[in-house]
C-alpha cells in the first residue's frame, strides 16, 4: 500500500537510481525532491539524479475545477521539499527530463488516504505555519488542515507558538471536516485526560510550570499540557513565563491542583513537548473530566 506523507517526509528522488525511479513511476509512489527554480514558462524546476525535472504550472497543485492557481503557491515552492509524481519524460534542450506532477499525488493522497479518514482517527502531520486562530499542518503532499487554537490543549494558551513550532512533526485526530471538505485536526485528545496526567505527579513535588494567566483570584500555571493548577495571586508574573512550583495538593474530585511558586527567575522559556497517551486507531469518545468533578470536558467523534 502507498504511504502518503507530509512534504520533507516523502522518499527523496535523488537517492535512486534510474531503475528505481522508473519502479516509482510504474507504481505511482510519491516521491520528493528540493524545488531549484520557477522559470518563466512558470514550471518548477528540479535536479533528479543529474537529470533536469519539469513540473508544469497546472501540475503544481491540485485545485478544485474551475479554481485557478496563484502564482504564489507554486513560487512559494522554490527552495524547499516538493512532493510529486513521476509522469513520464520529455525532451528539453536535447536531453530528456523527467515530467512531474504534484497535483496528481495531491489527487492520490486525498482519494487513497484523506477522503477514507473517519473523525477520530490519529494521523500523523507537520506544522507549516502559524496565525493567531491556529496551526496550518501538512497531512500529506503538501495538503493543507486547520489545528484550531482551542484543540492544542485543555490547557488555555494566548497563541498556538506557545504549544507548537514550524516544521514540528504531531500527531492528531481528525475533528471534523468544514463546508469545502477540508479537514480539521484536534490534538488536545492525544494528550490525555486530567487523571491520566495527574498520575504523572504527586503532592510534595516541586516541578516546572509555565505560567498561562494571571486572575484576581490566582495564578494558573501549566504543568503539562493537558493539566494546569492555581498558585497564590501574584501580579509580577505574566503569561509564558516560566517558574519553578511546590505540589501542595491534588483533588481530583474538584479536579484541581494547589501550587506554591517556588522560583520566579528560571533563565530560559520553556514548551512543553507532546505526551501522547493515545498515538494510533480511532478514538469515538473522550472524556477529560474525572468521574467525581461537577464540571465535564469530553468529545464525541
Amino acid at each position: 500500500m502507498l504511504e502518503y506523507r507530509a512534504e520533507g517526509l516523502c522518499r527523496n528522488a535523488n537517492h535512486l537510481t534510474p531503475e528505481e525511479l522508473e519502479r516509482c513511476r510504474q507504481t505511482g509512489e510519491v516521491l520528493q525532491s528540493t524545488a531549484l527554480a520557477f522559470d518563466t514558462a512558470h514550471r518548477l524546476r528540479f535536479e533528479i539524479c543529474g537529470r533536469r525535472g519539469i513540473m508544469p504550472f497546472e501540475e503544481c497543485l491540485d485545485v478544485q475545477p474551475g479554481e485557478p492557481i496563484k502564482d504564489i503557491a507554486v513560487l512559494t515552492r522554490v527552495g524547499r521539499p516538493t512532493c510529486f509524481v513521476i509522469t513520464g519524460s520529455t525532451q528539453e534542450d536535447g536531453e530528456t527530463a523527467y515530467l512531474l506532477s504534484r497535483a496528481k499525488a495531491q489527487h492520490a493522497c486525498r482519494k487513497n488516504y484523506l477522503d477514507l479518514l473517519e473523525n477520530g482517527s490519529v494521523i500523523p502531520c507537520t506544522v507549516t505555519h502559524i496565525e493567531n486562530f491556529g496551526a496550518f499542518c501538512d497531512v500529506g503532499c503538501g495538503i493543507s488542515a486547520l489545528l484550531p487554537i482551542d484543540c492544542l490543549s485543555v490547557s488555555r494558551i494566548s497563541s498556538p507558538a506557545d504549544r507548537v513550532q514550524v516544521g514540528q512533526q504531531l500527531l492528531c485526530a481528525v475533528k471534523s471536516r468544514d463546508v469545502q471538505g477540508r479537514i480539521v485536526l484536534t490534538l488536545r485528545e492525544l494528550l490525555g485526560t486530567w487523571s491520566e496526567n495527574a498520575a504523572c505527579f504527586a503532592a510534595g513535588e516541586t516541578v516546572v510550570g509555565i505560567v498561562r494567566s494571571v486572575e484576581e483570584y490566582g495564578v494558573f500555571i501549566e504543568i503539562a499540557p493537558n493539566l494546569a493548577g492555581l498558585a497564590e495571586p501574584d501580579k509580577t508574573l505574566h503569561a509564558g513565563q516560566a517558574v519553578s512550583v511546590y505540589i501542595k495538593s491534588i483533588l481530583p474530585d474538584k479536579m484541581k491542583i494547589k501550587l506554591v511558586v517556588v522560583n520566579k527567575t528560571l533563565s530560559q522559556p520553556m514548551r512543553f513537548e507532546p505526551h501522547y497517551f493515545v498515538t494510533r486507531g480511532r478514538i469515538r469518545r473522550w472524556t477529560y473530566s474525572t468521574p467525581q468533578s461537577r464540571k465535564q470536558i469530553e468529545t464525541v467523534f
